[in-house]
């Protein structure tokens, strides 16, 4: 089905409920040589099913380090998909002609989502597993808050209790994100707490720290590794994650298909990574495969650039140190981002598979200022009429920048990215923006060795 403007003017290119995937796609099937392993932290040793197991039920932890090429999607998770599932792709014509560019630019909008993210395709995937097993609460941070917003949702649909962390800085300049989580059923603690040995213990050396994801991760995993009947939940960086996101690339492969465009660019913003690999890696099996060729580009924050100038090593994936030993790129776990307003790429480290595919060559990396990411945000609601949340803004930005290389060289390539979220609840970010009291940082040469100094020695 497609609905345009008028003629061949195609602005919304849409599928039927029936064109929903029915599999995820594990893109480790395809590389060349796999991800290294996640290893224990005592031992050094890979870990097995039974070092993940108080955490995760054990259908996850079959999904996390599965060889498969296909997962099947339960029934009852494609129930709860079919509330916003197939997310429509658009065509930015408007914003193409304000940029005076031959480039075709292409956004999947996950924004129709419940949550108004892309993260209810992961939360409702994990709410379901957990409740199959019996599990009875999940525990869990947020950054930004939609992957709170979206868990507190997910386990809404299958009679869970949901307990979030939030980042301190996050919680405080977000206070719809708390009312929303709640509204859904959730409870929702800044983050550090007094409520974990892990909180108090920053909370102890800097009452009046930020917080981090890092911090809000160990929090939530000490409580659920405390209490038989509760498990936690992650939503980026674990393979598992990332799978469940692909129905996003599934659907946009069908979707240009439909108007028979291939993509030349394709960019996404990276925190965790989920939402980066939610789009590109289903193009990137068909890039290993010989079926196309675009240039896959990651996006990051100047102020946690993990990607393009954080260490490979191996890491903990929390501040206090309860996880495996994840290998990926990494500013180090003891790192504490400046409160940024893209709250949910405040992160550390980047998801160990993305970091993988990345060493091998297969994508590569960009980090940009708040300022101009904002500024691509401001042209995008004016021009498309959606106020992206502030984690695409990132990747909006990498898009404008190909365009104008676009209009420089006559090159009519074809851009397609994920507009992850709408920013509906993060307009005082948007408010510091347009006052001009926004500020960038880039982190120094030795904040990066300060950071880094904490790194585990494996």
């Amino acid at each position: 089905m497609l609905a345009g403007m008028s003629g061949e003017r195609i602005t919304k290119i849409t599928l039927d409920e029936s064109e929903i995937p029915r599999r995820w796609y594990n893109v480790a099937a395809d590389l060349p040589s796999p991800p290294p392993p996640v290893l224990h932290p005592g031992t050094l040793q890979p870990v097995g099913p039974a070092d993940l197991a108080p955490l995760f039920p054990m259908a996850l932890i079959e999904q996390e380090v599965t060889t498969e090429r296909y997962v099947d999607i339960p029934d009852e998770v494609l129930d709860v998909y079919r509330l916003w599932r197939p997310s429509p792709l658009f065509r930015a014509h408007r914003l193409e002609r304000a940029l005076g560019t031959p480039a075709r630019i292409y956004y999947k909008y996950e924004g129709v989502s419940p949550a108004g993210s892309h993260k209810p395709n992961t939360a409702v995937a994990q709410a379901y597993y957990n409740a199959a097993a019996g599990v009875r609460r999940l525990t869990t941070e947020t950054g930004a808050g939609q992957w709170g917003t979206a868990l507190a949702f997910a386990c809404a649909q299958f009679d869970l209790t949901c307990e979030v962390w939030q980042v301190r800085a996050s919680y405080d300049q977000k206070p719809y994100r708390k009312l929303m989580i709640e509204t859904f059923g959730g409870v929702i603690h800044p983050s550090p707490s007094e409520l974990t040995a892990a909180g108090r213990a920053v909370l102890a050396a800097d009452p009046h720290s930020p917080g981090s994801l890092g911090i809000a991760i160990s929090e939530a995993v000490e409580i659920a590794a405390q209490h038989e009947d509760t498990k936690y939940a992650l939503g980026s960086v674990l393979n598992h994650v990332l799978l469940h996101q692909t129905v996003i690339g599934e659907e946009a492969l069908l979707q240009l298909a439909k108007v028979g465009d291939t993509p030349d660019v394709i960019v996404g913003c990276t925190g965790g990574g989920s939402n980066f690999a939610g789009l590109a890696f289903p193009f990137l099996r068909e890039k290993l495969a010989g079926r196309m060729d675009p240039v896959i580009r990651a996006v990051e924050p100047a102020a946690c650039p993990t990607l393009t100038k954080g260490v490979y090593a191996y890491d903990f994936g929390d501040t206090a140190g309860m996880t495996p030993l994840m290998k990926m790129h990494t500013l180090g776990h003891d790192f504490v981002p400046d409160p940024i307003h893209a709250g949910g790429l405040r992160y550390h480290g980047m998801s160990p598979l993305i970091s993988h595919v990345y060493e091998l060559g297969l994508i590569e990396a960009v980090a940009k200022s708040q300022s101009e990411c904002f500024a691509a945000g401001v042209r995008f609601a004016r021009t498309e009429g959606i106020v992206p949340a502030p984690e695409p803004t990132h990747a909006l930005a990498a898009c404008v920048e190909e365009a104008l290389r676009c209009k420089e060289t006559g090159e009519p390539k074809v851009i397609l990215t994920a507009l992850c979220g709408h920013g509906h609840l993060d307009m005082a970010a948007y408010g510091s923006y347009l006052a001009g009291t926004m500020t960038d940082r880039e982190l120094s040469p030795e904040d990066l060795k300060a950071a880094a100094a904490g790194l585990p020695v494996v």
